[in-house]
């Protein structure tokens, strides 16, 4: 089975045909549920609101009742509803939340003039229904408010608790181990820094993404480019992944391939063609863990961050894997594309007519942190892409920026 130069599309197949998702959990909606997948539906237990419910401070009175003043026979507050009926003539206080009683509309306070037991209104009298939100006007017992396959956030939480949920079945984070291999990489705030060596901008943003996409992130030390080393950084970790950054390519210091392989790495993509990103690859070692390879260089890893350990962690908590592709007019000319397919980094913008434009970068330079981290998208330029003009469609994905 060929298992180098695959195509972007065929790699990411042939990854997430590999891992399915893990045991289901059951975790309180109030401590550990925000950014859970649900393996659940989330159904109504009753109706929301469970009565007729006033939108406004002021009273409650029939419908059409002309009286010049009305006798307050009683209050309604939200937990203590006025319980009896409400005859012409009558009408009773209420406020906003309370249960409006049976048949009844609701007058703004503002309209009301109190005189000891007895109101008068300014204006016409209340139509049917006025002021008044409906018995299960959000929702009915039964209704499916969340379905299975929705990441929880807070509003959805607040859905899931108006239901009356405590808690909910979800799918496992999967626990995804980073570490960033090379001679030369230290982390971020080392204060003996030497002149050779440079800080490891990978570790923690790959970390970020992977919170961001619901996995649980576990960040190791750099490891040398030794074969001791690497086994030595990662043989006791308890992981469903293991994404390795550097020594994914070829050459003589390119060492994670060949350490893995005494832990009966088995690979299943060796590596793809794509610009940036060519040597990613992902295997499953004999244990079962599975290790996802990037390059070194910030901008490749990153791309193939965005490509394939998105959809993973998508997999693994039971989500859609499918990157969310959009359609964006070109400010300015490109060339046609080379036998790889090109993920560019770009900026988008809104346009005078609504519609949305990109425009690439003119550095690609894999090894560039700051355009990275000035980019709001990839723009996607597929194999021998003709060259394009200014206002021609393209796809890009949107970058999870704040």
């Amino acid at each position: 089975m060929n298992l180098k130069d695959l195509p972007v599309e065929e790699a990411r197949a042939r990854m997430l045909a590999a891992v399915t998702p893990g045991a289901l959990e059951t975790v309180a909606l109030d401590r550990h549920a925000e950014g859970r997948v649900l393996a659940e539906p989330i159904r109504a237990v009753r109706d929301q609101p469970p009565f007729d419910a006033s939108a406004m401070d002021g009273y409650a009175l029939q419908p059409g009742d002309v009286a010049a003043s009305f006798a307050v026979v009683g209050e309604s507050a939200a937990g203590r509803p006025f319980s009896q009926g409400v005859g012409a003539g009558e009408a009773v206080r209420i406020f906003t939340g309370a249960e409006v009683p049976p048949g009844c509309a609701v007058v703004i306070q503002e309209r009301a003039t109190r005189e000891g037991e007895r109101v008068r209104f300014e204006g016409p009298p209340p139509l049917e229904r006025t002021n008044v939100r409906p018995r299960a006007g959000d929702f009915a017992a039964g209704d499916v408010l969340l379905p299975a396959g929705v990441r929880l956030d807070a509003w959805r939480l607040a859905l899931a608790a108006s239901a009356g949920r405590a808690e909910a079945q979800v799918y496992p984070q999967p626990r995804v181990a980073i570490i960033s291999t090379g001679e030369e990489i230290v982390r971020a705030g080392t204060v003996d820094i030497q002149p050779a060596q440079i800080f490891d901008s990978n570790g923690p943003s790959l970390a970020t993404l992977t919170a961001s996409w619901g996995g649980r992130p576990i960040r190791l030390e750099p490891a040398r480019d030794d074969e001791d080393a690497i086994l030595a950084a990662i043989q006791g970790v308890e992981a469903e992944l293991i994404v390795t950054v550097g020594g994914a390519s070829v050459g003589d210091y390119d060492l994670v391939k060949p350490a893995l392989k005494r832990l009966g790495l088995e690979l299943l993509v060796e590596t793809i063609r794509l610009r940036p990103g060519k040597p990613t690859w992902f295997g499953r070692l004999a244990d079962g863990r599975f290790v996802l390879g990037l390059p070194g260089n910030p901008a490749s890893g990153l791309v193939a961050a965005e490509l394939f350990l998105r959809p993973l962690l998508a997999v693994w908590q039971g989500g859609d894997p499918t990157l969310r592709m959009e359609h964006a007019r070109l400010t300015r000319p490109m060339r046609e594309s080379g036998p790889r397919e090109h993920w560019m980094r770009a900026k988008l913008e809104s346009a005078a007519d609504g519609s949305v434009q990109v425009t690439p970068f003119s550095d690609q330079d894999s090894s560039l942190v700051s355009v990275f981290a000035a980019a709001d998208a990839l723009l996607r330029r597929p194999t021998h892409a003709p060259a394009a003009e200014a206002g021609d469609v393209v796809e890009v994905i949107r970058l999870g920026r704040l």
